[in-house]
């Protein structure tokens, strides 16, 4: 998806009164406007379908509940990017726990989850690079630090602006860089065994 495709097209004032105003119509547009955006961040995070879903399913149900306190500062998309990525590293906090507990390998986990999502059209193009190189990226992609990780996925699944990302992280653009450069870095050095021999 190009950056800042078709973000412009809603008037945010009308839209932001008509939902204040609980107006079913106003919410649907913003559903039908922003949910496979948020569905792409989710999953970037979490790489399962289901939670991706379900997350952005709460995403919009937050919004709905909360819109009275919306005051603008940012804009509604910021807002709601903001709101996924938290409830997206929520999950994956009480997930790690979960492994944590029961002692699950998180290799077999992602290996199974790769497995299930591999044909699924609605997962953004760029998560899937096939084959081995598809499940060693997938593992590199999990161990990122949540601060990296939320990083790359705003910035390579989304395509926003260094700007835009450190409005929904709370970080100055300085600290957006470092972090995608430092996930970068560890995205190539992870794979790179498996690009052209290892070479590069």
């Amino acid at each position: 998806m190009p950056p800042n495709e078709n973000r412009k097209d809603l008037d945010e004032t009308v839209l932001v009164a008509a939902l204040k105003r609980k107006d079913e119509a106003a919410f649907a547009t913003l559903v039908q406007h922003y949910q496979k955006r948020l569905f792409g961040i989710a999953y970037g995070i979490t790489l399962d379908r289901e939670e991706s879903l379900d997350i952005v399913q709460e995403s919009f149900v937050r919004v709905f509940q909360k819109i009275d306190g919306f005051r603008g500062d940012a804009g509604i998309a910021t807002w709601l990017y903001r709101i996924t990525v938290n409830l997206s590293l929520n999950w994956k906090r009480r997930w790690k726990r979960r492994l944590r507990r029961f002692h699950v390998s998180l290799e077999t986990e992602e290996t199974a989850e790769s497995k299930a999502l591999r044909d699924d059209r609605e997962v953004p193009d760029s998560i899937y690079l096939g084959g081995e190189l598809e499940h060693h990226f997938r593992q590199a992609l999990t161990a990122l630090p949540e601060a990296l990780r939320s990083a790359f996925v705003l910035k390579e699944l989304e395509g926003l602006s260094y700007e835009e990302i450190g409005r929904i992280l709370n970080v100055k653009k300085g600290t957006v860089s470092s972090r995608l450069f430092n996930a970068r870095q560890r995205l190539k050095n992870s794979v790179k065994p498996y690009l052209a021999g290892g070479e590069g």
